[in-house]
């Protein structure tokens, strides 16, 4: 199977021809603005945003298909905001919700399939090949993105705090090709560039005592329905007032197994495997050479993305829980047989749910309706050319973002504030299992999902930049701890980062700077200009061409908000109002500043205070040495009003 796996790899066929494709014959390039390594949906995010921006970019990518694990059967954009959250991946999920209705009709099966739900695993469903034809379009469209297919990264020039170019190798030949250029992407899933650079990087979990986090290290949790403690209840009232998916039940730590230390292991990884029940496109699965029913009955069986249009599933098992820790920093040989142990036991376990008669007979009827898809990865018998990474390196950067990142802060109610945040999380800390142990009828070691217990965070630009690289954006594995990665690892949020990571390159060109030099604060001002949602809020949608909203996000990285609700139609009180003037007077930034900001404003929200008036409103503008015309006497001060008239005037 290894000897046909290396054929299929290295005879894929290129299903669309990009603007500019490189070929192994040709010369290379002159330097390029920006190199991206590898065409995830967050390096196309990247890429596309940085070339639109009118950037210079090569794409690298290992295989001759595009898109990451969304196009090789995830299956599901998993969010738990519905709203639009940055161009590029609204354009996505938009163009694809539009496929099924223009070719399937409104209404049809397909459609009903594609669009979002209210709870749950529903933010839209797709299958592989449409997300990759879409996701190669955008890259096909841009005349500034030149594309390289069949190569990883083999080592890195460097120069004191600049990486001045990358030589890449054929992934399954000797050939290599160099190419230089004045920035670069890390958007692997495993995090590849990180060693062949030499920065500091993670792997596996972080001991409770390092950054005191609460589900650190080696921990056992188990479901509960109720809220284990007065605490976690009061957070889960808090939480569901948000506007955001819901997902039941609680889990509770399991004592004293979980002891909380550190250790190497990341969690499991598996295929998305996609099936079918259409007879005319569902193909026969066949027992296994090396079948072993006994082995195969300890494995989880259960995890369903449903329905995909056009009567398929995705199948988001079977686990391998141990031999998936030789793929983090495995080379490709080793990751190459990591893959194969994996879709052997993927292919085993869906004949012995079809077939042995130790599965109960329920199962095995609606496992035998299934069988591999026809029209899905032709070219590689059927089988995904990625496999679901789930975590790998993880940067050490400027920021490590860590579990207090996704817990609000005492004193306000919502998460710390990002002085530099270019996206933001909202899914729950979410870990699959790390070891296969147990304990008084807990979940597998490792394994959390914390619902009521995360809440949106702010991602800072920090966390992209390695202390010792001044040319270097990590978008994917970014900087991070073991806990709160499992609400970071999202397609969705790659792709917001990712094109805000495009929009930092284009900005550090043309003020002709370095990423790591660039000003966060013109970052911050160019994204909220441009409807990329850097901070979550229940009221808002960034989708509209409003100069409030564009406002609220950019005083969103200055503590202006000590909640989620922008409320930008209320009047703004006059206790609010002192406190955003002495904020701007003072013009001091940063972590401690802007988070005693939002505590003031939570004060200030708290207490009786009457709205400002618009004589007030002014004096307070003169103050700030804004020029501006007085306001009409009778007209209402909104916080809207307000913040629109404070940016404009900052601009």
């Amino acid at each position: 199977m290894k000897h046909l796996l290396v054929s299929l790899f290295l005879n894929m066929t290129l299903w669309f021809l990009p603007a500019s494709t490189i070929h192994a014959a040709e010369p290379p390039a002159a330097t390029y603005d920006l190199i991206v390594i590898e065409a995830t949906p967050g390096g196309i995010a990247t890429a596309v945003r940085a070339a639109r921006e009118g950037l210079n970019v090569l794409l690298v990518n290992r295989t001759q298909h595009l898109g990451g694990i969304v196009a090789n059967g995830l299956g599901v954009w998993d969010t738990l905001y519905e709203g639009r959250r940055s161009p590029i991946y609204d354009e996505v999920r938009r163009s694809i919700i539009e496929h099924y209705r223009l070719t399937y009709g409104e209404g049809s099966s397909q459609h009903i399939a594609a669009l979002p739900g209210k709870s749950g695993h529903t933010n839209g469903r797709f299958e592989p090949s449409i997300a990759e034809k879409f996701l190669t379009e955008l890259v096909v469209r841009e005349k500034n993105i030149t594309l390289l297919k069949g190569y990883v990264p083999a080592s890195v020039m460097r120069e004191d705090r600049m990486i001045q170019g990358i030589t890449f190798q054929q992934f399954q030949g000797r050939e290599t090709r160099t190419f230089v250029a004045r920035f670069f992407a890390d958007c692997t899933y495993e995090g590849d560039l990180l060693p062949l650079t030499g920065v500091t990087y993670r792997v596996g979990r972080e001991s409770r005592a390092e950054f005191n986090e609460h589900h650190a290290g080696k921990i056992y949790l188990r479901p509960v329905k109720d809220a284990p403690t007065p605490e976690a209840a009061s957070m889960a009232a808090m939480h569901d007032r948000l506007n955001l998916r819901k997902f039941p039940g609680f889990q509770e730590i399991v004592s004293p197994a979980s002891t909380g230390e550190g250790d190497l292991n990341v969690q499991a990884f598996n295929y998305r495997t996609i099936l079918t029940s259409n007879p005319s496109n569902r193909l026969p699965v066949e027992k296994p050479a090396d079948y072993d029913p006994e082995f195969l009955s300890t494995l989880e069986f259960g995890s369903i993305v449903s329905p995909l249009p056009n009567k398929k599933i995705g199948w988001n098992r079977p686990q391998l829980v141990g031999p998936h820790q030789a793929y983090v920093e495995g080379d490709w040989p080793t990751r190459l047989k990591v893959m194969e142990q994996h879709w052997q036991a993927t292919m085993g376990l869906l004949y012995y749910l079809q077939n042995d008669p130790a599965v109960p007979e329920e199962r095995r009827r609606f496992f035998s309706t299934y069988g591999l898809a026809k029209d899905e990865f032709a070219d590689n018998a059927h089988r995904p050319h990625e496999f679901y990474v789930r975590e790998a390196r993880r940067l050490t950067g400027r920021h490590i973002i860590s579990q207090h990142d996704f817990t609000p802060v005492k004193g306000t109610s919502r998460t710390p504030i990002q002085h530099d945040s270019i996206a933001f999380a909202d899914w729950y800390m979410d870990a699959h299992a790390c070891t296969l142990g147990k304990s008084q009828g807990s979940l597998d070691e490792g394994k959390m999902m914390l619902h009521a217990e995360t809440f949106p965070a702010q991602i800072p630009y920090r966390a992209l930049l390695s202390p010792d690289l001044d040319n270097l954006l990590v978008p994917v594995c970014l900087s991070s701890t073991h806990v709160a990665w499992g609400a970071i690892r999202l397609e969705p949020t790659w792709m917001q980062v990712g094109e805000s990571a495009g929009y930092a390159c284009a900005l550090a060109k043309n003020t002709g700077t370095t990423p790591a030099s660039l000003d966060s604060a013109r970052l911050v001002r160019t994204l909220s200009a441009n409807h990329s949602m850097i901070t979550f809020f229940n009221d808002v949608d960034i989708s509209l061409d409003d100069p409030s909203i564009v406002a609220a996000q950019v005083f969103s990285t200055q503590g202006f908000f000590h909640d989620y609700d922008a409320r930008l139609d209320h009047p703004l009180k006059t206790a609010t109002a002192k406190v955003w003037l002495q904020t701007l007077q003072s013009r001091v930034s940063g972590p401690d500043a802007v988070q005693k900001t939002a505590a003031a404003v939570a004060s200030a929200e708290a207490g009786y205070s009457s709205a400002i008036t618009p004589e007030a409103w002014h004096e307070m503008l003169v103050l700030l040495g804004h020029k501006t015309a007085p306001v009409p006497a009778g007209s209402e001060i909104t916080r809207g009003r307000a913040l629109r008239d404070l940016n404009s005037a900052g601009q």
